[in-house]
């Protein structure tokens, strides 16, 4: 990669920081704040898992 392609990604990827930082910093601050919702996100996982399994069973 030529130095200068080298230097626009860099700017590029401090550009996409500065642009996105505020919002993330916004959005941790609200989940600290919100509701834990623990059921809803491993029903979920334990059934992508399970199906995983089977799968994986089946084709043996």
């Amino acid at each position: 990669m030529e130095t200068w392609e080298q230097l626009l990604v860099g700017l590029i990827a401090i550009l996409v920081l500065v642009f996105f930082l505020p919002g993330v910093k916004a959005t941790l601050e609200r989940s600290k704040q919100a509701e834990k919702d623990w059921p809803g996100l491993l029903i979920p996982m334990a059934f992508v898992v399970g199906l995983i399994i089977f799968v994986i069973m089946l084709l043996r």
